[in-house]
């Protein structure tokens, strides 16, 4: 089966600092992948360089068969690559409906005559979206479902997490990419929300994800495999109990000496 992103040779520099070196990488169509590492080994970079925010110094990256090194975020978003940030990028005045709807751009019509003109067609496209956001939300709190004009400021930080996930799942991306999605939460909103998570894996088989997390019990539990980075360079790949008992990360990550 050929893979559904293929990063070979990725570097990135920023000044005198290498952040990715040399990275090769595949994911395979419906994987789930964790991408563990040290602060600073290059997690959150590698997100930034294959998305589109940051531009690769080598390297190349090819997704679902096109290459799409260096290409702009929109259009890494238009071939089928959707991703959650570690820090929260809601709007807080928005609301919930809203929040998830700006992930939504691709599918939505928004020239001037379609939503001033035809407003029969306009009316359609937002009731779909209404349902196909509500159904979203459903999947993660069905108590959110008849909130979603309300303001995400009033939600707690569980809730926030599962509407940033909706609006990157709203658009139905092939790869997923989460940057610590735990951030923030408890242990046990944490393994509540890694429920969720598996359950829209169970509903979307075609749905590939690549988690970064710093809860190795997220990545022992979700994961079908792990790569290890550490200064910009993988250092190790397997199962998450492979990779675990392996010296170099239990130096790297685990600190032991």
């Amino acid at each position: 089966m050929s893979a559904l992103l293929e990063v070979n040779s990725l570097s990135k520099h920023f000044g005198g600092v290498l952040a990715l070196d040399g990275l090769d990488l595949t994911v395979a169509p419906n994987e789930i992948l964790g991408l563990i590492g040290p602060n600073g080994s290059g997690k959150t970079t590698f997100f930034n360089v294959i998305t589109g925010i940051y531009r690769a110094d080598t390297g190349r990256v090819v997704f679902n068969g096109a290459d799409v090194t260096n290409a702009t975020g929109r259009a890494v978003y238009q071939a089928g690559m959707a991703r959650t940030f570690q820090r929260s990028r809601l709007s807080l005045p928005l609301s919930i409906f809203d929040s998830i709807m700006i992930g939504n751009h691709k599918r939505l019509n928004q020239g001037l005559w379609f939503n001033l003109v035809k407003r029969g067609d306009f009316k359609r496209q937002f009731e779909e979206s209404y349902a196909a956001a509500r159904a979203l939300v459903e999947v993660f709190e069905p108590g959110l479902a008849d909130r979603l004009f309300e303001p995400v400021a009033g939600l707690p930080m569980i809730d926030r997490r599962r509407i940033e996930i909706c609006r990157a799942l709203i658009s139905a991306p092939r790869l997923l990419l989460l940057d610590e999605p735990s951030a923030g939460m408890t242990h046990e909103e944490t393994a509540e929300l890694m429920n969720d998570i598996m359950l829209v894996r169970a509903r979307n088989k075609d749905l590939t994800i690549i988690i970064v997390e710093h809860e190795m019990s997220v990545i022992e539990r979700i994961t079908e495999r792990c790569v290890v980075l550490n200064f910009g360079r993988k250092i190790a790949e397997g199962p998450y109990r492979t990779v675990a008992s392996d010296a170099q990360v239990q130096e790297a990550y685990l600190g032991v000496a």
